[in-house]
């Protein structure tokens, strides 16, 4: 049984990918949050723990992190800082898998498009996660909405971004989320963006 970490659980895509994760799993979750009064209605007692915290409180997020898994961060804010605590609490307790919701053309990667400082810091935040030595995937989507789809593809990093005009669905980047989390060794130390099909 599979545990897993969800930091920032109050996040648009995180609660698709709780949804998913209960629906179509086993895992036992783990939901990391500011403010637990903004979860509502989240059901399996027994599957899931709900955690107050900040991820820049290195204490309580070692704490949370003992013992899981997988750690999926979806976050907002000092991006570059909490991609520091994140690393510093998955080495102090020995957890190696992470996947991190970043944003396209943190790269050069858009035809068309060139890095605007805007993205500095999930840029600056790929940098310590690609250097950490931790067996992460860092997922880059397009804009995104909230249809009820799963359609989309992937491409690596140093690839040009496919389809960047689309607009992807939050559903579909929860679906790649699961099945990187489910899937043992998938997409290791990979950037991957994601686009509309």
């Amino acid at each position: 049984m599979t545990k897993v970490l969800i930091l920032g659980a109050h996040g648009q895509i995180a609660r698709v990918a709780t949804n998913m994760f209960l629906a179509e799993s086993d895992a036992e979750l783990t939901l990391y949050l500011r403010n637990v009064r903004r979860l509502n209605g989240i059901g399996h007692p027994g599957r899931v723990r709900v955690i107050e915290g900040d991820v820049m409180d290195a204490e309580s997020l070692r704490t949370a992190m003992d013992g899981q898994d997988v750690v999926y961060a979806n976050l907002s804010g000092d991006l570059e800082g909490q991609a520091r605590h994140i690393v510093a609490a998955m080495k102090a307790t020995g957890v190696r898998r992470l996947i991190f919701i970043s944003s396209m053309g943190i790269y050069d990667e858009v035809p068309g498009q060139r890095y605007d400082s805007i993205l500095d810091p999930y840029r600056n935040a790929a940098n310590v996660i690609e250097n950490s030595g931790l067996d992460y995937t860092i997922v880059r989507p397009a804009w995104l909405n909230n249809k009820d789809e799963i359609a989309y593809g992937t491409t690596q990093k140093g690839e040009p971004f496919a389809n960047p005009d689309a607009v992807v669905s939050r559903k579909s980047v929860a679906d790649l989320v699961v099945k990187l989390a489910l899937t043992p060794h998938a997409e290791m130390r990979s950037s991957l963006g994601v686009h509309k099909n």
